[in-house]
């Protein structure tokens, strides 16, 4: 058996060796040049360099280096970019004081500055007699800008046990806004000690807040902070198609004819016309032998209103792969006229990030609808990946045009013998030869010892 594993392998790694995939098995070639801190180099992919591979998912990308090595990649799609810049404030706070725990609405009078700022509560002149007790405090988040997502309290040491309390906000200390409740907590036992102290708050604005203690007096507060965070996001980044030229099939009937299959997500198109207003319907297939698929429907206008043009002129597509488009026009709205809109296209920009290995210069390389997928995912190209360390990689960059093979050349070779998938065979042949050799050959030897 040792033979038959050693023969296996030997197939095996002669397979290996005959399909090895090299830049001339791909028809276009871009040379790149990298800079910054290696081994890892990132690259925005043109639309234009995309447009030369012959699978709209790029399964057919490679990267290769002097000697014509394949180096390992990933392909990245860029999505919205969504960031936080969150902010911990201390607030001053004032009590609130009742006749009693009982008391819903603690009667008293507040007094702020023209900025807002909180300067004064003090019971109003009707509860003053008797004793009081302390039902709550007033925050001062006036100068807080940005929407509050969390109060964090700390109180007096001696009062331990759950603290349940009421919030409400205010713009104005007039007018309250409820906000759900709030609890924290001091728990001892034995020598352990429990502590809560945070709240979360609805991520909403608010220049005061108000705490009231239901059926207890409020403890003495030594902290109030607010946690404020600010959200920005960033639209998804498209790249964007050169204009395109249509076909006019029929009123209110255009067609485009994209320069490749691409997972198309925007589409815009251009209405020169002013007051034009245009129902339509878009459908899209991958090639002439397909039937049209609805992609999208919309309303497309350019209209004129106090002086100012207001423009719709893009549609939203499920982002799968179309080589061919079709526009339909509801010509009761006007139509967009007899010839054919200009036409643009979009898609989801594409980061490519692949580990250099050998020596530069680097090739990018497309073309080829026979290749397989060889991209790895970020995590596994990357071992210690993560957004941040992405943006630390050096740069590769495209330091020329594109090099497409001559099809006339592709036409002599696709019409000659196909030697490696000949030379293939024949290995593969063999092996299965010698292996059945092999098993024949076991197989009669017990019938000679008997």
């Amino acid at each position: 058996m040792g033979k038959l594993s050693v023969a296996v392998v030997g197939v095996c790694a002669t397979l290996s060796v005959w399909a090895q995939e090299t830049p001339a098995d791909f028809s276009a070639q871009v040379p790149l040049s990298v800079s910054g801190n290696g081994p890892w180099y990132r690259l925005e992919l043109p639309l234009a360099v995309q447009l030369s591979a012959r699978q709209a998912d790029l399964s057919d990308l490679r990267v290769f280096n002097a000697a014509g090595e394949p180096q390992a990649y990933a392909l990245s799609r860029q999505s919205a970019q969504h960031t936080e810049n969150r902010n911990v404030a201390d607030v001053k706070w004032f009590p609130l004081y009742a006749a009693d725990t009982r008391e819903t609405l603690p009667a008293v009078v507040m007094k702020s500055s023209a900025e807002g700022t909180l300067l004064e509560v003090r019971p109003s002149t009707a509860t003053t007699t008797g004793q009081q007790v302390l039902r709550g405090w007033v925050l001062d988040a006036s100068a807080i800008k940005a929407p509050l997502q969390q109060l964090s309290l700390d109180w007096s040491h001696e009062q331990e046990g759950f603290q349940r309390f009421s919030i409400e906000a205010s713009d104005d200390l007039q007018h309250w806004t409820p906000w759900g409740d709030g609890q924290v907590a001091r728990l001892s036992f034995a020598d352990e000690r429990v502590e809560q102290h945070d709240v979360s708050l609805p991520g909403q604005t608010a220049r005061y807040l108000r705490l009231l203690w239901q059926g207890q007096a409020a403890p003495l507060l030594t902290s109030a902070k607010l946690v404020s965070a600010t959200r920005s996001s960033l639209p998804t980044p498209w790249v964007w198609s050169q204009p395109l030229s249509g076909t006019r099939l029929q009123a209110g009937e255009y067609t485009w004819q994209l320069p490749a299959g691409l997972n198309v997500e925007r589409l815009r198109v251009e209405l020169t016309q002013p007051n034009t207003l245009a129902p339509v319907t878009l459908s899209g297939r991958r090639d002439s032998k397909q039937a049209w698929q609805p992609l999208s429907n919309g309303l497309l206008y350019r209209l004129t209103q106090n002086g100012q043009d207001v423009v719709q002129d893009q549609l939203q597509l499920p982002g799968q792969a179309v080589a061919e488009l079709k526009l339909q026009v509801d010509e009761r709205g006007g139509g967009l006229g007899t010839a054919a809109p200009t036409l643009r296209v979009a898609v989801r920009a594409t980061q490519l990030v692949f580990l250099a290995r050998g020596e530069p210069p680097f090739t990018l390389a497309l073309g080829n609808a026979s290749a397989k997928a060889a991209n790895l995912p970020l995590s596994t190209l990357i071992p210690d990946y993560s957004a941040e360390r992405l943006n630390t990689l050096g740069q590769a960059t495209v330091a020329g045009d594109v090099r497409v093979t001559s099809p006339a050349l592709v036409a002599a070779v696709d019409t000659e013998p196909n030697w490696k998938k000949l030379g293939l065979w024949a290995v593969l042949l063999l092996g299965v030869a010698a292996l059945g050799a092999m098993a024949y050959s076991l197989l009669r030897k017990p019938a000679a010892a008997r």
